[in-house]
């Protein structure tokens, strides 16, 4: 069986119920291609993993993806609404409709956690102060970090942090999450945990999830897809179930996928996935 990829030759077609879509989409650094002929689609529900080697462009095709940086080249829908060619009032509502999780957490460092989930909330609703701060304590319980409201993020862990940042992502309750390297900086218990909440969110809510990381085994354990970019070919090669990849994927994408694994070839990534869910200060 061979994977199903999916480029340039092999478009997707626009559709008006696909949570993302990208089409024909060319990524650069100025004059600089970094990525080029990317058509794919997410689909809903799904956990989609944004994989390659470092430099490779991954963050950049997300800053493209949700609006932060306009492609060189192609589109970039969400359910079925060009991102880059909405007006004023289309393209709030389409912010709305997503949450962002970005790599470093991203809080203002001078407003409180809470301060920082309701945020959000004043942006883009006319709900009042007290439903704002409920609704922040509600998704701050959510990550298990339920009496966080009043710290500053310097008081918080690497790990806390990262859950924090989570829960302002889900403020609006979004179906859609974008998610940049939510492991990366955590100790492997603590990542395979925040993996598990991802899992959890996903289940209860029934959010579609869009993730960039280097960490193959959170590939394993959260991915249902995998998109993989190829750092050579300036394009993605491969996308498809992480094990489907593994075993009949092209060579480089194989030997991505082998690295790390020695640690974990023994575990099945099934066992990885049931990753206890974080509980109050259980991801520290």
């Amino acid at each position: 069986m061979q994977p199903a990829l999916n480029t340039a030759s092999n478009p997707v077609a626009p559709s008006a119920t696909a949570p993302v879509q990208a089409l024909n989409v060319s990524v650069a650094h100025g004059d600089q291609t970094v990525l080029h002929d990317l058509s794919f689609e997410v689909r809903e529900g799904e956990v989609l993993v944004i994989i390659g080697a470092s430099g490779c462009g991954k963050s950049s095709l997300l800053r493209d993806l949700i609006g932060l940086q306009a492609p060189a080249r192609g589109r970039v829908l969400i359910e079925g609404q060009d991102l880059y060619g909405a007006d004023g009032q289309v393209l709030a509502g389409l912010h709305r409709r997503f949450g962002v999780m970005f790599q470093a957490g991203a809080l203002w460092s001078a407003m409180s956690v809470g301060d920082n989930l309701m945020l959000p909330m004043q942006l883009f609703t006319d709900w009042a102060a007290p439903v704002r701060a409920l609704r922040a304590r509600l998704k701050l319980a959510l990550v298990g970090l339920d009496d966080a409201f009043e710290l500053m993020p310097a008081q918080l862990s690497g790990g806390m942090r990262k859950r924090a940042a989570l829960a302002r992502a889900l403020v609006l309750d979004p179906k859609l999450l974008f998610l940049d390297e939510p492991g990366s900086g955590l100790d492997p218990v603590n990542a395979a945990r925040l993996d598990g909440l991802i899992l959890q969110l996903r289940g209860q809510l029934g959010t579609t999830v869009v993730m960039v990381t280097h960490e193959i085994d959170s590939v394993f354990a959260v991915a249902d897809r995998v998109l993989f970019l190829d750092e050579v070919e300036k394009t993605m090669t491969a996308l498809d179930t992480p094990q489907a990849l593994l075993a009949h994927g092209p060579l480089r994408v194989r030997e991505f996928l082998q690295r790390g694994r020695a640690g974990i070839a023994d575990t099945p990534a099934a066992a990885l996935a049931n990753a206890a869910p974080a509980t109050p200060g259980s991801v520290q």
